[in-house]
């Protein structure tokens, strides 16, 4: 039996509410219960990491935020407000963004055509190529990229860290407030995987919410503010990142617990007196 633990901390009176608020929600598929009343919350300027084990509920919970899956049961609070997410547009409305593991960007296509895929911009019949390649400029610019040589060179011709890169710029394009990247250091190198963890901080550091979805527990401390674990389809706990350590973590995924009746930590929150999380 895994315990939940929910923020019970008192809130300042000017403190905003978490931008993601997931309360019981609950997945079935068929006779499989994938999620048995999760809970999670995500807050502005904070990465908040996912984690647990292969077959946890990750990537199902992070479909259903995503609008893939409609949750069956339970509460979603989206800027303190309820929300219904019930297709991948009512998502990207609310201005929750999603970059796969896949990343989902194409070869033979350069940076600025990726970056606005399905959603070019237009001046009458015609593509706006100049407003296009501006925006796709100044959003790169804004997430301090300098790795990308040309913002027209074609997609295959990048590194696996480049790549990575436009498809995050591409996820903030479009004046998201959530971004959830699923494990998006898997398959790079070290110096590629400390260039993609800078720019993760930087979205956080812009006052977005950002789930990282990861099994590394390396880039979880390097860059979360709060870490909730998931095990067997239930929240073992989300707790702030200072707070806890690796073991506790790593004992929390392969057990659902902490062992002996010992508490999992303080709740995980947005950090109102000030402290660093």
């Amino acid at each position: 039996m895994t315990e939940t633990v929910a923020d019970d901390r008192p809130t300042a009176p000017d403190a905003s509410p978490p931008t993601l608020e997931v309360r019981g929600g609950h997945k079935n598929f068929g006779a499989v219960h994938a999620l048995r009343g999760v809970d999670l919350v995500a807050c502005a300027g904070e990465v908040t990491a996912l984690v647990g084990d292969n077959g946890a509920g990750k990537s199902t919970l992070i479909k259903c935020v995503a609008g893939i899956y409609p949750f069956d049961a339970g509460e979603v609070l989206f800027q303190g407000r309820p929300a219904r997410i019930s297709d991948p547009a009512a998502a990207n409305e609310l201005g929750i963004e999603v970059v796969y593991q896949d990343l989902a960007l194409c070869d033979n296509l350069d940076i600025v055509h990726n970056m606005f895929l399905g959603r070019e911009l237009r001046k009458g019949i015609r593509l706006d190529e100049d407003a296009m390649e501006t925006r796709a400029a100044q959003v790169l610019a804004s997430l301090s990229v300098r790795t990308v040589r040309s913002i027209r060179q074609h997609v295959a011709s990048l590194s696996g860290g480049q790549r990575q890169t436009v498809a995050i710029a591409r996820a903030v394009l479009w004046n998201s407030t959530l971004v959830i990247l699923d494990e998006p250091t898997a398959a790079l190198g070290v110096a590629q995987t400390e260039q993609v963890l800078q720019l993760v901080r930087r979205l956080a550091d812009a006052g977005l919410a950002v789930i990282l979805v990861s099994h590394n527990m390396n880039d979880v401390f390097a860059v979360a503010d709060s870490i909730s674990v998931l095990y067997l389809g239930q929240t073992a706990a989300q707790v702030r990142a200072a707070s806890t350590s690796r073991a506790e973590i790593i004992e929390l995924i392969t057990s659902g617990s902490m062992g002996a009746g010992r508490p999992a930590g303080p709740p995980a929150g947005p950090s109102t007196d000030g402290s660093p999380s």
